[in-house]
């Protein structure tokens, strides 16, 4: 029989591989998850921290671990809001309530400390998911669109300080990979609590009371000959966690400026890909007033990525957002999230690209200077 390409090899297909039967999994012998509470009980603004001790027969199945949050919104002097107030909770109420998450492998932090930690996670929620999730299980998180009366929605379940529970993944470069945590290694997660007036959003003299944070953790017992063949492995070398590291970097732009340049983003490792945001100040710092996920487009009309002082990628982005002449840069963020050509979104459509989620996808294997005139 002629092949089409000389080349080619010969395959069987697997409906006619009679004979063979699928392996059986015996390494991974049982998992469940376990419930963990603070060291202490939670004050206001105080940091919330677990210390989960490593065992002897189980490892830890990182991507699986749960924070669960019951909270509820009071005034400052603790008396219940009424019906007559005006508060709500900004977007992605779970995680705007912690500004940083450190967390650490028997003692050693392992993660970024950075105080952008909702801002990673409402972009990464903002990007990552389509209309299926965000409209069902996102909303365990409270994120519903500010655009669809989101603000209106969450501050439905808070009326009168009602205590409203929260479940959803952390998000921390550790908890994205798929490789168990060795057995005997402790595990410590601090959650540093957000200001008021950052993840709430309506008139001051508001605060958030945490009734209980908690986590679920995957606990998972393996099988004793690989825990000792992992043992033994451990002699001669150290485990390896892949990840992929993601930072939030912030830069300030002066009022009045016209043009921005930033030297020096990067340097060594360059960054898969990068996203770029612009929000008002105020907003960034936390204001009663303002939404802090407003991606505002701040009339930007050019914004390009360099290396060695040549545009990589594609040439630079002109834009005008008074003409709504920006279909290129709301492209970007297709392509940026391996969507393009697809039947799946984001959920974000032209116009809300314009009004409040105006993010720029200027991925690039090598990233030098960043540039943008507005």
């Amino acid at each position: 029989m002629a092949f089409i390409l000389k080349d080619s090899p010969e395959c069987v297909k697997s409906e006619l591989e009679l004979f063979n039967l699928p392996g059986t999994q015996t390494v991974i012998q049982d998992g469940q998850w376990k419930q963990f509470h603070p060291l202490s009980n939670v004050f206001d603004n105080a940091p919330v921290e677990f210390h989960i001790s490593g065992s002897a027969e189980d490892y830890i199945d990182l991507s699986q671990t749960q924070l669960y949050v019951k909270a509820k919104i009071v005034k400052v002097d603790n008396t219940p809001i009424t019906k007559d107030d005006t508060i709500g909770p900004v977007n992605l109420f779970l995680h705007s309530l912690f500004s940083q998450v450190d967390v650490s492998l028997n003692d050693r932090v392992v993660s970024n400390s950075s105080n952008t930690y909702p801002y990673r996670s409402y972009i990464e929620t903002l990007l990552n998911h389509g209309y299926d999730s965000k409209t069902s299980q996102l909303t365990a998180e409270l994120f519903y669109k500010d655009s669809d009366d989101g603000l209106k929605k969450r501050t439905e379940f808070f009326k009168e300080s009602a205590t409203v529970d929260m479940i959803g993944c952390m998000h921390s470069d550790l908890f994205h990979q798929d490789r168990l945590l060795l057995n005997l290694v402790d595990l410590k997660i601090k959650l540093i609590r957000s200001k008021p007036e950052f993840c709430l959003q309506g008139s001051e003299g508001f605060k958030v009371v945490l009734d209980h944070v908690s986590l679920f953790i995957r606990k998972v017992r393996v099988n004793p000959g690989v825990i000792l063949g992992h043992a033994k492995a451990l002699e001669k070398t150290s485990a390896k966690y892949p990840i992929n590291r993601v930072l939030c970097k912030v830069y300030s732009i002066p009022k009045g400026s016209m043009s921005f340049i930033q030297d020096n983003i990067f340097s060594g490792q360059m960054p898969k890909k990068l996203f770029v945001g612009c929000v008002d100040n105020e907003a960034f710092h936390g204001a009663f007033s303002k939404s802090p996920y407003e991606f505002k487009h701040f009339n930007l009309n050019f914004i390009g990525v360099y290396v060695d002082g040549q545009p990589v990628l594609h040439n630079p982005l002109e834009l005008d957002f008074s003409k709504d002449q920006y279909i290129r840069a709301y492209q970007t963020l297709f392509v940026g999230t391996d969507r393009m050509g697809q039947d799946r979104g984001i959920f974000i459509s032209r116009k809300e690209y314009k009004d409040s989620n105006t993010l720029f996808d200027l991925t690039s294997h090598r990233i030098y200077v960043l540039q943008e005139n507005i």
